[in-house]
């Protein structure tokens, strides 16, 4: 299978493209500059430019390049920024495939669980309406800037990912040296739920949906039972053996992170996998526990780099 991937520099993307290639596939990997080689496809979605004579032949294309949510503070010029990378890029991207003469007949395109806002402690699928603010607005018109894509007959899945679990980025990746130092802390009142996923899991179940073209539309890539940031907290607390007695008040994190404190940081979201498990995946790091004690005590390079 040759697989072309946006944002393969990025945590996800980087881990997915060398899953890829340990099991013999060709990944092509999309940047923003002149390509160095065939294993390269320049694109530029600011210009709305992408290189589909690199691109012919493609089995499948998985767009994950966007600016990082945070944690960081959302001014206006940081709001603009992520739509920018998301939905002009989306749509950069579908309408280069909408315009081949035969395009990769497959597209897994990143989204996120921030779809659906603050569902509070209800368990909540994939048939879970949109929430409101920025975040769940932005995830709508990211989804949507496919529609070329999906409306030139390509099976378009959208993965729409909760918080990933990784050693050397991500969240957790930035908070594991307070952690360690412990200085580990929750978050708010700590009630809210936290759909998570191991980066291991992330990426399988992106190959998963990779081979499997029949499942399109949204599909939530979290670990089957979230759990409250308050035991998200002592999990992470247990993993490195220390205590974690702090907590950061709410209206501290609004002073500093103003709207990625509420729409992400705050906000409870009880995501569950739905379509995940009735397609029959399997998922391999699906305890928060033994996700977590495997980041935190397995020495770094253990898994060769593949998950990290």
């Amino acid at each position: 299978m040759r697989v072309a991937i946006t944002g393969a520099s990025g945590l996800i993307g980087g881990a997915l493209a060398r899953s890829l290639t340990a099991d013999g596939h060709e990944v092509q990997r999309m940047v923003r500059r002149p390509a160095h080689d065939m294993a390269e496809i320049e694109w530029r979605p600011s210009s709305g430019y992408v290189d589909t004579g690199r691109l012919a032949g493609a089995d499948a294309v998985v767009h994950l390049a966007g600016a990082p949510l945070g944690p960081a503070r959302w001014t206006r010029r940081y709001k603009r920024l992520l739509r920018d990378s998301r939905v002009q890029g989306t749509r950069t991207l579908a309408d280069a495939l909408a315009g081949m003469d035969a395009p990769p007949p497959r597209l897994v395109s990143g989204s996120a669980v921030g779809f659906y806002g603050d569902t509070g402690a209800a368990r909540t699928g994939e048939d879970g309406p949109r929430g409101r603010g920025f975040l769940a607005e932005l995830v709508d018109d990211w989804e949507g800037a496919a529609a070329p894509a999906e409306e030139a007959g390509i099976a378009v899945a959208h993965a729409r990912t909760g918080v990933v679990l990784a050693r050397s980025g991500g969240l957790l990746g930035t908070l594991l040296p307070l952690f360690r130092l412990g200085l580990g802390a929750r978050l708010g009142d700590g009630r809210q739920y936290v759909s998570r996923i191991a980066l291991e899991d992330e990426v399988h179940a992106l190959r998963f949906l990779l081979e499997r073209p029949g499942i399109t539309g949204p599909v939530n890539l979290a670990a089957p039972e979230p759990v409250t940031n308050a035991d998200y907290t002592r999990a992470v607390a247990r993993a490195v053996r220390r205590p974690a007695v702090l907590a950061v008040p709410g209206f501290a994190m609004r002073a500093a992170l103003g709207g990625f404190a509420d729409e992400a940081a705050l906000v409870s979201q009880r995501v569950v996998p739905e379509r995940l498990l009735t397609e029959g995946y399997s998922f391999r790091r699906p305890e928060l526990s033994g996700a977590l004690s495997d980041i935190a005590r397995v020495p770094a390079g253990a898994y060769g780099g593949m998950y990290e």
